[in-house]
């Protein structure tokens, strides 16, 4: 039985006793730069209206905010400068910046300069052309419209001269009427009978 007060005294001192060891947290790890390892996640917010859902006519979604990864984190394998080397990773981030691809140009190299100098020649003349094709565009339309109004007229001549054939016609058909006597006068006025 001995024993037995024993083991209890000992769970009661072990409860009642505070640990000899102090506890205390964990400094967190010092924050990485990893901006010179990792390539960070590009992301970016696409408003969308309303619309009907394609896959149901009977739903329609609201107005809301599409948010898509435009490009995944990944390994920079791109060789550090020589300088960089062997310095912390957050003077390599100074050195070097990770681009984004949405903003900065592409590499240029001498094929592709070349064929954008083509491309550039190629507007030019293209746009000298429709210069060229617009102006005689606009004398086509100007002799277009002359021609119109010439039109016009011929038709309008035409229809008089078909009015006077019809005249002339109608005159060579018609019975000589007697006509009166021409007389013969040396001055151009009228034989009145009232005159003095």
């Amino acid at each position: 039985m001995k024993t037995f007060y024993f083991i209890s005294l000992i769970f009661l001192a072990a409860c009642s006793t505070t640990p000899k060891l102090p506890l205390r947290p964990q400094q967190p790890p010092p924050a990485m730069d990893n901006s010179a390892v990792r390539y960070p996640e590009i992301i970016r917010s696409y408003h969308v209206g309303r619309y009907a859902d394609p896959n149901n006519d009977l739903v329609m979604h609201d107005q809301h905010v599409i948010y898509r990864v435009e490009e995944n984190t990944r390994w920079d394998l791109r060789p550090l400068p020589a300088a960089t080397i062997g310095c912390p990773a957050a003077d390599a981030a100074k050195a070097f910046k990770p681009r984004d691809a949405a903003f900065s140009p592409l590499p240029v190299n001498d094929a592709v300069l070349a064929e954008v100098n083509a491309q550039k020649l190629a507007t030019i003349q293209i746009m000298v052309q429709a210069r060229t094709l617009s102006l005689a565009l606009a004398q086509f339309q100007a002799a277009l419209q002359q021609t119109r109004t010439n039109l016009q007229e011929t038709a309008a001549l035409r229809v008089a001269v078909l009015q006077m054939k019809k005249r002339l016609d109608a005159l060579e058909t018609a019975p000589v009427q007697a006509l009166p006597p021409f007389s013969n006068s040396s001055t151009n006025e009228s034989d009145d009978s009232l005159s003095p």
